[in-house]
């Protein structure tokens, strides 16, 4: 057959073969096409209407914890605390993509409003009281009531007022695994006497007590019980939490030994025998401290502050500066430790060129205020990327500091001994 007649037979083949049949397959199949394509499209947007209109319909409270004048607990009791808000229930598949039911999340607060410090928890309404019990189980002596939202009085004006915020990452770029230095690594743990106690937060309180007028410094820890991030562990169905995956594999890789069998050293094939790796005290001591850390409640955490003043008392050494001063006390060279996130709220805007008439610093102003009045973090509109720490590592950031705070504006009540109330829920 000639090359013409070929190349006509396959055109006329196409046109009233392949094409027609292509044509009903489009308008027959083609609702289905477009149902999924706007499914993909719509989707995420359809989960944050359903979350946004529940976020709306629910009633928050703040809860102010006025402290014993004397404290004598270690920050275990405050670790206990946090073990009973860990919730990993998200509901049911209706339930979270109907109704906007997520897993209940928690701001833990420690603010300084010209020099006042509090201890706040904010919360939904409904989970209150189960807040109230669990402190109430550890403090006997501690007062909590619920305050008006500190933040809702405090309004942007870029004439008037500046603001600085910043949320916090770890500083160990090789591993999120390891630990920051806690309670237990500064002794606590032991409950020592007073005047012998090395709390890491004590220079953080004595820095929100020195604010002076005109100025605020806020910290919100805001926390979830952690349960993402899974995959396969072997066999079907069965899977590992990736945190505790990174983890276990960086401890094998410091102690030098196989994944399989957990047993440390090489074996000589000439000799048959093992031979053993030479381990530094340094890194037995970070495979224990990471061992630790995954035996314990783990949380997704989210951690900022803001420093917020009136433009003629803005004080960016004192205010800056003491923010990320004292998360060093928290940090270990060889371990891990806090550092601001600078993709977040504080770019280097010092040259003028950089930020005509202060726009995108006013910008960043309004933004952080809104996100600290929402406490969004976890969801829309403010997501950020949380860091897995457990209980052990929140308690040490947020506790009750014995007498050996001398803190004044550091408001307490006098210690005696009570009962829970008795209208809390058992």
């Amino acid at each position: 057959m000639p090359i013409d007649s070929t190349v006509s037979f396959t055109i006329e083949k196409f046109t009233t073969t392949f094409l027609p049949n292509a044509v009903q397959f489009l308008i027959a199949f083609g609702p289905i096409f477009l149902m999924v394509l706007l499914f993909i499209i719509f989707w995420d947007l359809w989960v944050d209407y359903v979350r946004g209109k529940a976020f709306v319909n629910q009633k928050y409270s703040v809860l102010e914890l006025k402290l014993p004048k004397e404290t004598f607990k270690s920050p275990k009791a405050m670790e206990i605390v946090l073990n009973s808000l860990h919730n990993t229930s998200d509901g049911s598949l209706y339930s979270q993509y109907w109704k906007g039911d997520i897993r209940p999340w928690y701001s833990l607060e420690l603010i300084s409003v010209e020099g006042v410090v509090k201890f706040l928890i904010w919360t939904e309404s409904a989970r209150k009281q189960g807040v109230m019990s669990a402190l109430y189980s550890q403090f006997p002596s501690i007062e909590v009531k619920e305050i008006e939202d500190y933040t809702r009085s405090v309004h942007f004006d870029p004439k008037e007022i500046r603001i600085w915020a910043a949320e916090f990452k770890f500083t160990n770029k090789k591993s999120s695994a390891y630990p920051i230095k806690t309670y237990i690594d500064y002794g606590l743990d032991k409950d020592p006497k007073e005047e012998f106690k090395v709390d890491p937060m004590l220079p953080l309180i004595e820095f929100l007590g020195s604010v002076g007028p005109n100025q605020q410094v806020w910290m919100q820890l805001l926390i979830r019980a952690h349960k993402d991030d899974r995959r396969k562990k072997g066999k079907i169905f069965e899977t590992e939490d990736s945190w505790k995956v990174e983890a276990i594999n960086e401890v094998n890789d410091i102690l030098k030994r196989d994944p399989d069998t957990k047993v440390a050293g090489t074996r000589d094939d000439e000799t048959g025998f093992t031979k053993m790796p030479s381990i530094s005290e340094g890194e037995k001591e970070a495979a224990a401290a990471i061992e630790r850390r995954i035996a314990k409640q783990p949380f997704d955490v989210g951690i900022r502050f803001l420093y917020i003043a009136k433009k003629d008392v803005f004080d960016t050494p004192f205010g800056i500066g003491g923010i990320v001063g004292n998360m060093k006390h928290f940090s270990t060279e060889h371990l891990n430790g806090f550092k601001p996130n600078g993709d977040k709220w504080h770019p280097r805007l010092g040259d003028p060129w950089l930020d005509y008439k202060n726009l995108r610093r006013n910008r960043y102003g309004r933004l952080a205020l809104m996100a600290f009045k929402r406490r969004s973090y976890f969801f829309a509109p403010f997501k950020g990327k949380p860091l897995v720490m457990n209980s052990e590592e929140l308690a040490t950031m947020y506790h009750f500091p014995g007498s050996v705070s001398q803190t004044p504006n550091l408001e307490r009540v006098p210690s005696k001994k009570a009962q829970a109330p008795g209208n809390l829920p058992v």
